[in-house]
């Protein structure tokens, strides 16, 4: 199958494929006013045309970018009579208890947009008080008046009967056709109604903007002669048809960043890595996932922009910390002096003042390119040439004389800085979750990645560095590694051992079907298809659950001994302790349907690595630690590296489209398959 994966991120598209067995490869700067430019650029660096390919698959920042810079439809929520303010009110939890400036988080949609219908469930589904159609097309009438793009419908047990909600969004999908409305129980059937209300607003308010993406970037691929399928990389760590993304953008969110974290797992298992941490770092932000046994962390429930002040959203989210330092995050002093890297980043446009695009802040990427750690001559692969003029100039500017700094000590400062904000984020996926940095791995990818990776390492006591194959395009390639994948969930709370079995088997032949409805609608063959299910347990008396495998949909009829020993084990690893004397809980029932995607990338990955052929080895005056005291590094060229090449720093190991920095006592090691790795020098104390 000829295939590519496209990944648009803030600074730069990425290109990664198959065609007829011949590895595709492009990295090209982001058009932001028209992402679908970078995608034709890419794929004309790549020496491809569309009409030879038979899928395309894509991830894009475009649905998150929406809801964190407020660039939604115009936006209306309609909610059973008396709780319209659901939504605002939230939770009463206070994530930080000593800050007198908090504020919580405030809603997409505002009060004046949220209303109420007459329509009355039972937490059993069973009607109580039946819908009010006549309200619903006088309220459709009066919001398409007042110019409303999209409207969300969110009735407070629609999870156990959503007949009211289908009766409504008929209703306003047959009079105004162009209007976009998502109802609850299409996105998400599961109960605790703030979350659901709030994933239900996030779908309609980025709706509108991400389907004219979508329709936009298929008229760009239809116009050029393809007539492959397209997928669309989910939250999840897998992909959907461009149609399901159409109607269903929320589970997109994370599309880009989870790629990357799916290779990073194919890595560590082919390594027999048990833990790693996967670190992602581009030119607008970086990200981390703990990663075990090679599959990513998976959490159901995510807060769009923080937990302390964002959007929360309850659908399956690959676990990522995310931080606002990339190559492009600006460094930058407050009113009393004091110097910040980030969150601003100059972007694509204009990008880093090095690009000479027309950046005059400096940048991390600036700060790298003074300490020498950036080649200007083989940045993209020898393809954009950067000004190091430029940078000093900016970081002498904006930076070194309000601190009374050299220009090295300004970027040194920069760079430290940066580091410190990503070591949060990887302690955040490790040391906050019970795992000791000092046992695990760090695989680290992106085109900033590996610049950084090192220091990261030392600061955290990571012993082990990898830096895999073509690091500056894999997300990229993780994209071809993902699987289809669909996730369903049904409400249905009793006690473990006590369940109405016929109930439960109706239940999940209801969750089989709907996969089987979605397989046939993305025409995926069904006999391809893996069904996974789990059930939702928790104690009696908590408030939240987790998620346990199940054998098959039949298992909760079976004795449940296992599976209490099952989730006793669990409650024991997550929380420290467990119960095995309570009762349990069951409180959601699970689906993964799952197709797997073709294995050419997944062979890339794991085959013997053959290098060109050798080039000469170059030295340059590169800083690590002391801004005025620079060191001979070596200077080598990976491509050319082959396996059982060893290295000790200080060195410097470039390739087309990223760079990794080897500290002084490090070395580095090719293996057989053409990844990288590093052991660590760590400093004493041994402390993560």
């Amino acid at each position: 199958m000829n295939q590519v994966g496209v990944d648009i991120g803030g600074t730069f598209t990425d290109l990664v494929g198959y065609r007829a067995g011949e590895l595709l490869l492009a990295k090209t700067l982001t058009t932001p006013a028209n992402p679908t430019q970078g995608v034709a650029t890419a794929l004309e660096l790549a020496g491809t045309q569309l009409a030879e390919l038979d899928e395309f698959l894509h991830g894009s920042t475009m649905a998150i970018n929406t809801v964190l810079e407020r660039k939604g439809a115009a936006t209306a929520l309609i909610t059973t009579e008396g709780f319209r303010d659901v939504y605002e009110i939230g939770r009463g939890n206070r994530p930080d208890a000593f800050d007198i400036h908090f504020q919580r988080p405030q809603p997409l949609i505002p009060r004046d947009l949220r209303f109420e219908v007459r329509e009355r469930l039972n937490a059993k589904g069973e009607v109580l008080t039946r819908l009010d159609e006549d309200a619903v097309r006088g309220l459709g009438a009066e919001l398409v008046a007042q110019g409303i793009e999209s409207v969300a419908i969110c009735f407070l047990h629609a999870y156990a009967n959503p007949q009211h909600e289908l009766a409504a969004g008929r209703i306003l999908r047959e009079a105004y056709p162009d209007l976009f409305v998502t109802l609850s129980h299409e996105i998400l059937r599961e109960f605790r109604e703030y979350e659901r209300t709030s994933t239900t607003a996030l779908n309609a308010y980025v709706g509108p903007r991400v389907r004219r993406y979508l329709q936009t970037l298929k008229s760009h691929l239809d116009e050029r002669g393809f007539r492959g399928g397209i997928q669309i990389m989910r939250s999840n760590g897998g992909s959907m048809s461009l149609s399901h993304a159409a109607v269903e953008p929320v589970s997109m969110m994370e599309s880009g960043p989870v790629a990357g974290m799916i290779g990073a797992g194919h890595v560590a298992k082919l390594l027999g890595i048990r833990q790693a941490i996967g670190f992602d770092m581009g030119g607008t932000t970086a990200k981390a996932t703990l990663i075990t046994e090679g599959i990513p962390a998976i959490e159901d429930g995510y807060y769009i922009g923080g937990y302390a002040t964002g959007q929360p959203m309850q659908l399956p989210v690959v676990s990522i910390v995310e931080v606002g330092t990339g190559g492009g995050s600006i460094a930058w002093r407050d009113k009393a002096g004091g110097l910040h890297v980030g969150p601003q980043s100059a972007g694509a446009a204009p990008g880093p003042v090095c690009y000479s695009r027309g950046g005059v802040e400096p940048t991390i990427t600036d700060a790298n390119v003074v300490l020498g750690r950036l080649n200007p001559g083989r940045f993209l692969g020898g393809g954009m040439a950067l000004d190091v003029e430029g940078a000093k100039g900016a970081l002498a500017k904006y930076v070194g004389e309000g601190l009374d700094l050299s220009v090295n000590e300004a970027a040194m400062g920069v760079v430290r800085i940066a580091d410190s904000a990503m070591a949060l984020a990887v302690r955040a996926v490790s040391v906050r979750k019970g795992v000791d940095p000092r046992d695990t791995a760090m695989i680290a990818f992106g085109g900033a990645g590996p610049v950084h990776a090192a220091a990261l390492c030392k600061e955290i006591y990571i012993p082990t560095l990898v830096i895999p194959k073509l690091p500056g395009n894999f997300s990229a390639m993780g994209m071809l590694l993902a699987p289809w994948r669909q996730d369903l969930v049904r409400t249905l709370v009793g006690v473990l051992g006590q369940l109405d079995q016929q109930a439960v088997l109706a239940a999940f032949d209801e969750l089989t079907a709907a996969a089987k409805r979605q397989l046939a609608e993305d025409e995926l063959d069904e006999d391809k298809a893996r069904f996974d299910f789990a059930v939702d347990l928790r104690y009696r008396g908590q408030e939240h659950s987790i998620t346990v495998p199940l054998a098959g949909p039949d298992a909760l009829s079976h004795t449940n001994t296992a599976m209490r020993e099952r989730f006793d084990e669990l409650h024991d690893q997550r929380y420290g302790h467990s119960a095995a004397g309570e009762i349990i809980e069951v409180v959601n029932l699970r689906l993964t349907a799952t197709v797997s995607r073709g294995d050419a990338i997944g062979s890339f990955i794991s085959a013997p690595f053959e290098a060109e052929a050798a080039r000469e080895e170059q030295v340059r005056e590169v800083i690590f630690d002391d801004p005025e005291r620079p060191l001979t590094a070596r200077i080598l060229w990976r491509p050319a590296l082959a396996p059982g090449f060893t290295v000790e720093g200080p060195a410097v190991i470039e390739e087309p489209h990223s760079t990794t920095v080897i500290f002084p006592g490090d070395v580095a090691r090719i293996t057989e398959h053409g990844h990288m790795v590093v052991s660590i020098k760590l400093p004493e104390g041994n402390q993560p």
